[in-house]
């Protein structure tokens, strides 16, 4: 550092010539600290950057080990973002073909303990009507029988041990409900409306309560006991597109249910399965279709919107990965912070030549914290250029298009930037109280 004296305008007597010249050059480093008349000096950005590059430099590893902190959490902060972004269309797309085309619709008012005798919630024909609405599917009506805590017998004696099954839920659905919970038969075949009007005795078992009944086929139309009353089954389904609960339960047709007061009782429901898209709409329809005369009555349970659902998980995945990001740039800055004031304490007597050569606090605080703040940025830099590289290969392991905001690479390296001069702003000010008198003395 080369330190000059300007010369002073005013009159003076010639000086020997053993007196040191007006202008006084002291070589410490490359770059000139200019010292000004009157006592003032200055330090130009070239000389300050200058400086501070060659320091970094000199301490390598150090400096590498300082900005992982910064690059993991700038990194994460834009790798969690554009991941996000890029699962957008496919999370919509997900929600759309399987939630989102359910529709349960229930009575708001149900009669007290059960009782069916007054006014029914839905008509007679409540399924007809519903199959009018344009983006309706499948509609049909079930109820859970009694409490939905029945035993379910191989063999006719209530005393026989090993083929009792209690606590088994029985439930009464039309065939519609079976179709609008898109239930797949293992086997055997689901009852129809044949065996709905003529009020056959026939059920249709889940996978969950066959296997603890040790029934593994229908081919041979095995018969359970419900009650005193024999089934015959001719159905297992082993899955369900809406309302999990069938794969659980005992199922009867709902009129075979009405006619027999044993399995009377439980509210009724109507389940619908939509078309894509159209689930918001039927919700809104369909309580007017079923009972015009007094459509508050009737309530209908209809899934999230798509998009809102969406929008609230990538936030909450978003929330959680940017709290982690956070994590990582204040450890980050806590690591350059303590680097920094390592290195404060190791130039103890060059701070102190510094200030001897006519460097000012300033100059010493932006030294240490330029020093701080491009450590920081080449951290932003390179973790948003390894941000980038993660979002493409994970688009392309799952076959996504990559969707990057650009201002989020951009502004990455200032978010390095910020968080590398927050961490040096104790280190620098703690640098420049050090006083040359005291420094040079060590």
């Amino acid at each position: 550092m080369r330190f000059r004296q300007g010369r002073e305008r005013r009159a003076a007597t010639p000086r020997p010539d053993t007196e040191p010249s007006a202008e006084l050059r002291l070589d410490v480093g490359a770059r000139p600290l200019v010292h000004e008349p009157g006592g003032a000096s200055r330090l130009g950005l070239l000389d300050l950057f200058g400086e501070a590059i060659a320091w970094i430099l000199r301490k390598r590893a150090r400096s590498a080990l300082t900005a992982l902190g910064t690059l993991l959490g700038v990194g994460a902060f834009v790798a969690t973002l554009g991941v996000t972004g890029s699962a957008g269309a496919q999370i919509s797309s997900r929600f759309d073909a399987l939630k989102a085309t359910e529709i349960t619709v229930q009575d708001g008012r149900p009669p007290p303990d059960g009782d069916l005798s007054g006014d029914a919630a839905f008509p007679a024909d409540a399924e007809r009507r519903l199959g009018r609405l344009n983006g309706v599917r499948a509609a049909g009506v079930f109820w859970t029988v009694g409490s939905g805590d029945v035993m379910v017998r191989r063999t006719p004696e209530r005393q026989a041990r090993g083929d009792n099954e209690e606590g088994v839920s029985l439930v009464a659905a039309s065939p519609g409900a079976l179709l609008a919970a898109g239930a797949s038969v293992r086997s055997g075949r689901l009852y129809d409306e044949g065996h709905n009007a003529r009020r056959d005795p026939v059920a249709v078992l889940g996978i969950g309560v066959a296997s603890r009944l040790g029934i593994h086929s229908a081919e041979n139309q095995p018969a359970v006991f419900i009650g005193d009353t024999a089934f015959t089954v001719i159905g297992i389904i082993d899955d369900v597109r809406h309302n999990q609960d069938f794969l659980l339960s005992v199922i009867i047709p709902d009129r075979t249910a009405d006619a027999d007061p044993a399995f009377h009782g439980g509210q009724r429901n109507i389940l619908i399965d939509t078309r894509p898209g159209a689930a918001q709409l039927i919700g809104r329809q369909a309580p007017l279709q079923l009972r015009p005369q007094d459509p508050s009555r009737l309530v209908a349970i209809v899934p999230p919107d798509p998009r809102t659902l969406r929008q609230n998980i990538e936030g909450d995945i978003d929330s959680l990965f940017l709290v982690l990001a956070g994590v990582s740039l204040v450890i980050g800055a806590i690591g350059i912070a303590n680097t920094t004031l390592v290195s404060v304490m190791e130039r103890v007597p060059e701070i102190g030549l510094r200030r001897a050569l006519g460097a000012r606090k300033r100059h010493i605080a932006a030294q240490f914290l330029a020093e701080s703040g491009l450590l920081g940025s080449g951290g932003g830099l390179l973790g948003a250029c390894g941000a980038v590289m993660v979002v493409v290969a994970v688009s392309a392991f799952k076959g996504w298009t990559p969707v990057i905001a650009p201002f989020l690479v951009l502004t990455a390296p200032l978010i390095g930037t910020a968080t590398g001069l927050v961490a040096g702003l104790y280190p620098a000010l703690k640098a420049a109280r050090i006083e040359p008198v005291q420094a040079l003395s060590r």
